[in-house]
């Protein structure tokens, strides 16, 4: 075989190769999966299956529900003041069902307990946090 034949035939190999490799070594899009424990009261922030935040938080008190399920981060507003309970800040909002959404609160000695009228609550650098990361690349919130 010449040396140019081998390098007629080498060459396309070698390029298909190097494509395969970069191609597979490309960054997948980041999976980013709240859970979020009533028990507990606690979030763990998952991204692309690794840990990466565990957070105290506060979901419903006594009268109120937080729904159990599972649910995609709908409408996002970096400040939301409530329509309904008195207009009250609710910092990096992150909706998921309806008007439940995951915020930041003020009140962040409540945070480890019950506390909302049904939203989860975290404290307001966490919630930053979440919120660039739900920004980034989406987030499913799985509540139990």
């Amino acid at each position: 075989m010449s040396f140019s034949s081998f390098f007629k035939r080498a060459v396309p190999a070698v390029l298909s190769l190097c494509a395969l490799v970069f191609v597979s070594a490309a960054p997948a899009e980041a999976g980013v999966v709240a859970q979020v424990s009533k028990s507990s009261q606690r979030m763990r922030v998952y991204v692309n299956g690794v840990l990466a935040h565990d957070w105290p938080i506060s979901t419903a008190r006594q009268g109120y529900v937080t729904p159990s399920g599972s649910y995609r981060v709908g409408h996002m507003a970096r400040m939301h003041y409530s329509k309904k309970y008195h207009n009250s800040p609710m910092p990096y909002s992150m909706f998921f069902r309806g008007g439940y959404a995951i915020h930041g609160t003020y009140a962040v000695g409540h945070l480890g307990r019950q506390a909302s009228h049904g939203c989860i609550r975290l404290a307001p650098g966490n919630a930053a946090a979440l919120y660039a990361l739900t920004r980034a690349y989406g987030t499913q919130v799985v509540i139990r």
